[in-house]
């Protein structure tokens, strides 16, 4: 199983993408600006997205993927997320004011995208992936994910900040070899993560001690100009893994 980082920011820039995780060739987690990066041929052949929550740095490249590749694609497009989320897309986003309902394009019969509800401890098989949705605690309705593929796994936080479910559902499993999680903000602005239901160092810091694997850690969703700042505090409070900053193009075998 391979795993590309399309996007991981907090915002956007030169080199800086919003997130959009690429599974081998076909899975797609969250669909951020990171997802201007794929060619043609590499955007049709995504058969499934798994959305974390309806915010549009997660959302943002979905649409224009869908207007690209629709005449593409024989079968249509899987979307999992849960309820809440699905409903604000199809509310807000697929509504023929914002954008077409590419659920019905071309036609009803044969459409670009089919949505599908997936709820919180769910698994959903694809070929020899597993992939299990966890509820985690943002101001919308939001999930982290868990991929394992018999041989290796990995799990993203999605956006979130303390919590326990996400933790006992890692736990859960024998192992967890790639830990990719959100520590949006540094210290010095902890009202606003607390506020924004985002981590910062000392929070994720609290957080980390409830895990009782030790997979290779990776930081994302950092605010443009404090990744710096937010990784050195993030390596101050936390002692029992190695903190790397994840980073747009970097790429995993698992």
């Amino acid at each position: 199983m391979e795993l590309r980082i399309l996007g991981c920011s907090g915002g956007i820039g030169v080199a800086l993408s919003t997130t959009s995780l690429l599974v081998d060739q076909d899975i797609l987690i969250d669909g951020g600006t990171g997802l201007a990066g794929l060619t043609l041929d590499e955007m049709a052949a995504i058969r499934h997205i798994f959305v974390t929550h309806s915010h549009l740095d997660h959302i943002a490249g979905i649409p224009m993927l869908l207007d690209t590749v629709f005449d593409h694609i024989e079968e249509p497009v899987v979307l999992h997320a849960r309820a809440e989320t699905l409903q604000v897309l199809q509310e807000h986003i697929f509504n023929w004011k914002i954008w077409p309902d590419f659920s019905c394009l071309p036609s009803r019969e044969h459409p670009a995208l089919r949505f599908e509800v997936m709820t919180p401890g769910e698994k959903v098989r694809v070929g020899a992936r597993s992939v299990e949705m966890i509820a985690v605690n943002h101001v919308v309705p939001a999930a982290g994910y868990r991929v394992q593929n018999g041989v290796g796994s990995f799990a993203f936080s999605g956006d979130t900040t303390s919590n326990d479910g996400f933790w006992e559902a890692l736990n859960c499993h024998d192992r967890l070899d790639l830990l990719i999680v959100e520590s949006a903000f540094a210290d010095e602005d902890y009202e606003l993560s607390s506020k924004a239901l985002h981590y910062c160092p000392q929070l994720l810091a609290g957080d980390l001690k409830k895990l009782r694997h030790r997979p290779d850690l990776y930081l994302t969703h950092m605010k443009p100009g404090a990744e710096d700042i937010i990784v050195e505090q993030c390596r101050s409070h936390i002692e029992d893994f190695q903190v790397r900053r994840l980073c747009g193009g970097d790429r995993f075998k698992l």
